[in-house]
């Protein structure tokens, strides 16, 4: 009998996943064509150095420091308002390598405003994700600089960045997110690393993260650029006669300081293009563009005496869009009360003091002028003056103020005093002291009085009373609060008063310039 067939060899195949290996035989399905193979992973060997081994064991003190990143060609500072004050001015400093050439005065500045005027978002939103989330404005924004820097302008950058805090509260900051005050600075610093790295030219970047001299419309921003083009040039004068002696040195160095104070900047050829014009809403292309969220870019390009245009104008040769602003100086000139005389008094007073001891009520928002009327008109008639600023209390207001009348004496209540149930204090006091109480109501305009309020807080000339800006709160509160004052209401008269500047060419030096 034939012996049975030979049983066929069984083999392994290795599963290289594993290391193992699997048996298969005849009833394996592993040779059938119409099935295929399984998978199979291919094993990486491993390779380990002896470094490795020795580095893995090594002190982490004593393993060598990965290599740095090159240096940022972009430098960083930061400037205080003032003496003594916190620092609020960001300034960023890029070198531009051989792009750089010696500053000659007068100098022609190309001034430009940073988010949606030369860059904006790249992911379209609103505010930035981060430091990578931007793109510039327009694709020939990049392009414009460069042939504004090869004509001889000095392109610097001014932005307000009231976001960021250089020294955050730190009770505030714990209800944020950890850290999240610092990484909103790191990240606006990295950004505009990138931004002026891409641009590659040497540019000096303003930002102002405070309410103070620095932010636009006010001119801390441009007296810095000023200060600090001026110190270039006296280096360079400087370094140009290095190898002069001595007294020839320090006579450059004072015509150098002569030429920053004469004429650094060539006012007439300089120019700012900001986003920030004032412009009301509109329909472009079938689309609707929102208003300008300030003017606060055109008021900086006048209060330095610079043309303006904004992004639109400027690299999209657009036809300038009509603009208005909340308050216009153009609507209070300056007179000189005389031309013979450097006060303030006028030939007519508004007001007229009674015979008697009285009480006059003032009626008006803050910032209306209140003040400014009582030194110039009341107090040289002799009325005494009761102000809750100086006071705190309406108690002690009334206290004082009943005091002088028992004295004898007339009195001002300089107070806002905006409805009819705080005047009535007054007018009850009145009645009680036996007096005649009038009224002087002030209607400045609301623009005009957050303008003053912003003048006499940044410039200690014209605030003897050392008051500090007011939130906007307080202003909305009176006009919330506000009931015309009516004779009804006990007063023997109501004189109005309608805004006008009250006082020298010097001090209209600084209030005739545009603040928020």
């Amino acid at each position: 009998m034939p012996s049975p067939a030979a049983a066929p060899a069984k083999r392994k195949i290795a599963d290289r996943s594993s290391g193992s290996s699997v048996v298969t035989g005849a009833n394996s399905n592993a040779h059938d064509p119409a099935i295929s193979p399984p998978p199979t992973k291919r094993k990486t060997q491993a390779s380990v150095s002896k470094t490795v081994v020795a580095n893995f064991f090594t002190p982490a003190s004593q393993k060598p420091k990965p290599p740095k990143p090159p240096p940022s060609q972009v430098t960083w500072e930061e400037r205080a308002p003032a003496e003594g004050q916190p620092t609020s001015l960001l300034v960023a400093t890029f070198g531009g390598g051989a792009r750089r050439q010696p500053v000659i005065a007068p100098i022609k500045v190309a001034a430009f405003d940073l988010d949606s005027t030369l860059i904006t978002t790249a992911s379209g939103k609103k505010h930035a994700e981060g430091a990578g989330d931007w793109a510039w404005w327009d694709r020939r924004v990049p392009e414009r600089l460069r042939a504004l820097h090869d004509d001889g302008f000095q392109v610097i950058i001014f932005s307000n960045q009231g976001g960021l805090a250089l020294h955050p509260d730190p009770k505030k900051d714990a209800k944020k997110k950890k850290n999240d005050t610092q990484d909103r600075v790191a990240d606006f610093k990295k950004k505009c690393a990138l931004v002026l790295t891409d641009l590659g030219l040497p540019v000096t970047l303003y930002a102002a993260t405070g309410k103070d001299r620095f932010r636009k419309p006010r001119t801390g921003m441009w007296e810095e650029m000023v200060q600090d083009v001026g110190s270039r040039m006296a280096s360079h004068d400087r370094d140009k006669s290095a190898s002069a002696t001595e007294d020839k040195q320090d006579k450059v160095g004072a015509r150098a300081d002569q030429k920053q104070d004469a004429q650094t900047v060539d006012v007439d050829n300089s120019f700012f293009v900001g986003d920030a014009a004032g412009r009301p809403a509109t329909v472009r292309n079938g689309k609707n563009v929102p208003k300008d969220f300030s003017c606060s870019d055109r008021n900086l390009a006048a209060n330095v005496g610079v043309r303006f245009e904004t992004p639109e104008e400027y690299f999209l040769g657009e036809a300038p869009r009509p603009f208005t602003r909340a308050f216009d100086l153009d609507d209070h000139p300056f007179e000189d009360p005389s031309p013979t005389t450097a006060t303030a008094t006028t030939a007519a007073s508004p007001f007229v003091k009674g015979t008697a001891p009285e009480l006059v009520v003032f009626c008006g928002p803050p910032g209306a002028g209140k003040s400014t009327f009582f030194r110039t008109h009341l107090a040289p008639l002799g009325y005494e003056r009761v102000n809750q600023d100086t006071l705190k209390t309406k108690e002690k207001c009334l206290k004082a103020a009943a005091a002088h009348l028992q004295d004898g004496a007339s009195v001002v209540v300089d107070n806002t005093n905006p409805d009819p149930a705080t005047r009535a204090l007054w007018v009850d006091l009145a009645k009680k002291a036996g007096v005649a109480v009038r009224c002087v109501w002030f209607t400045t305009s609301p623009a005009t009085c957050e303008h003053n309020d912003a003048v006499r807080a940044l410039n200690k000339a014209l605030n003897p009373d050392n008051r500090e800006a007011l939130p906007r709160i307080a202003f909305n509160g009176f006009f919330s609060r506000f009931r015309e004052p009516k004779p009804a209401e006990g007063f023997a008269d109501i004189t109005q008063v309608a805004f006008a500047f009250r006082g020298t060419a010097a001090e209209y030096a600084m209030w005739g310039k545009y603040w928020l």
